[in-house]
Formats: structure tokens, sequence, C-alpha cells
């Protein structure tokens, strides 16, 4: 059984609610048919019924929830908690309540965190800063996390390297150019998505250089990372700084750090900012023919999910399911 079939199986364990806020965009309406119909999730869309069920031009929706600004009756109760919530920063009563009526993404994001729907998914239409920044706002941080990341899981067909081909990228598509200190929570967020999600991780801390083969202020940061991380994270399997090929090639691994527990078998990859990761990714989608999830949200209080604009329905229904699994903690 491949990767996301296993996450399929588990998310049907344990059914939860996911909210798709872009409820009128067809590769989502056509996802979430999918989704209602393998039992993946419940799922909650934002927007008059009628008019959602005439874009969707004769897709069974019947199983969902479909959640009207114009109409629901919960909308002045979520307004009260958003200005309670975002106040400090200045938002009045009246602003929290033209937000939810006019914004899926706020109001998407005020059903998960008033626990009506368990998690959401977007960004088949939005730019991530877009889909992030509700998020960020009213999801904040989960408790002892002090960075919102994220991650991709790739799944490289015929790939002897990893975990049969299955691996996680971070971050890819948040933090622009992480510090030490944050690289190494990227980190430990990784191992413990890769743990949630997939398995044992292995977690090597990405650069040019493998254990001093290069000098440079780049290198030294991810070999502090890499010292903050085994601080943090005493018992997860975790070195650097190592040369992409060294952390996943066996053979190169035991040339270049002979007896490292970590070099040619990781399956986390931790790359030094956001331009390595983002290029990465796509060089492994795009050459590899990889399936490539996300990018997924690490660190935040309750799933919060972002799409890629090319995403296609398959990406949709997997990334719910993903974020379903998320939810199950």
């Amino acid at each position: 059984m491949g990767f996301i079939e296993r996450i399929k199986q588990q998310a049907k364990s344990k059914v939860k609610t996911i909210v798709l806020p872009e409820s009128f965009e067809g590769r989502n309406l056509k996802a979430a048919a999918q989704i209602l119909a393998e039992g993946l999730a419940k799922i909650v869309l934002i927007g008059a019924r009628d008019a959602i069920e005439k874009e969707a031009g004769g897709l069974d929706l019947s199983g969902a929830t479909f959640i009207d600004p114009q109409s629901y009756a919960g909308m002045g109760e979520l307004a009260e908690k958003l200005y309670e919530l975002r106040k400090a920063k200045g938002l009045t009563l009246a602003q929290a309540a033209e937000l939810l009526s006019t914004k899926p993404l706020y109001l998407a994001a005020m059903l998960v965190k008033e626990g009506i729907a368990d998690g959401m998914v977007a960004g088949a239409q939005y730019s991530t800063g877009e889909v992030m920044l509700p998020g960020l706002q009213i999801l904040k941080t989960a408790p002892g996390v002090s960075l919102v990341s994220t991650f991709f899981v790739m799944v490289v067909p015929d790939c002897e390297y990893g975990n049969e081909g299955i691996f996680v990228f971070s971050d890819c598509g948040l933090v622009q150019n992480p510090d030490a200190a944050q690289m190494a929570a990227i980190g430990k967020s990784a191992a413990d998505s890769y743990r949630r999600l997939v398995g044992e991780p292995v977690v090597a801390m990405l650069s040019h250089s493998t254990k001093g083969s290069a000098k440079h202020p780049d290198v030294d940061k991810v070999v502090e990372a890499t010292r903050l991380l085994k601080e943090m994270a005493p018992d997860l399997k975790a070195d650097g700084e190592f040369q992409l090929d060294a952390a996943i090639v066996p053979s190169i691994g035991a040339a270049k750090a002979p007896g490292n527990p970590v070099a040619g078998k990781a399956n986390v990859l931790v790359f030094p900012d956001l331009d390595a990761a983002n290029i990465g990714y796509k060089l492994v989608e795009r050459l590899a023919k990889a399936q490539a999830y996300g990018p997924i949200t690490q660190g935040i209080g309750k799933p919060l999910n972002d799409l890629s604009r090319g995403c296609s329905v398959e990406d949709i229904v997997g990334v719910v399911a993903i974020t379903a699994v998320q939810a199950q903690g």
C-alpha cells in the first residue's frame, strides 16, 4: 500500500471535518465530491448551497455542510470572538464582522478555531501568504512550539533512498531565511511530522558542506542549527551539516562521514533557506516524477494547510486526507 493510500485509511479510521473555503473553485468541488464519496472526511463549504451546487454542475455534494455567511446563525458569535482575539491589534467588532462575511479564509479559520471544523485546506486560488495570514492571526502557534513552518511529503517512485522513496522536505513554503534557532525548530517540527505521517524520522540538516568540507557563514549556521536541534531533541536521530548526496546515498554517506548514523540514511531533509527548499522539491517533483503533498503546515495551533495554485484534484484530496490525520492528533 502506497503512502497516500495509508493516509486515506488512517483518515477513515476517525473521520474529521475539514473546511474548503474556496467553495466555488472547480478543483475544490470535484475534490469535495471525491472526499465525501470515499469517506475520508466530512466537508464544510462556505457560501449559499444553491449557488455552490449550481457551480458544481451535478457533482454529488449532498453529504457536505454548507455555511452561508449571509444567513449562518453563528456569525455574530464568531465576530465577537474574532474581535476579542484581535482587538489589541486595533480590530473593531464591525471590522471583524466584515472580515467574516466577505473573506472566506477568515471565516474558515474561525470555524477551525471554535471547533466547528477540525482543519482547513486552501490555496488553489490564493497565495501562501493569503492563506497563512488568517491562520497565524487566529490559530497561532501550537503549545510549546516557537515557529510555524511547512513541509512537503515527497513520494518518489522507484526510489531506493529514504523510507522506500518517502521523504519530508522542510521548510519549502514559509520561513524565508531561518537563523540557526529557527532551522533547529523546523528540524524538530519536521521530525514530528514525519513520525506522525510516515514512520521513524532520520533528520539531515542540509548544506553545501559535509562535516567541515567547506567554510562559510552559511555552513556555520547549519552547524549551529544541528547543535541546537540535538540539544532540543537528544533522542532524535539527527545530524549535519550534510550535502544532499551524503545525506541520502549510503555509499556516499559512508565515504564522506564514515560511521555517522544519519549519513546516507536520512528521510527528513531540512534545507538552509526557502530558496533551496522550494527549488529542491520542485526539481524532485518534475524530474523524478514524484508526488509532492503540501505545503503542509506544522507548528500551528490547529491544522491549516496550503495548496499550490497548480494543484490537481488528487493533490487536494491527498492534502485533505493528511489534514484529517493531523487533526486526529
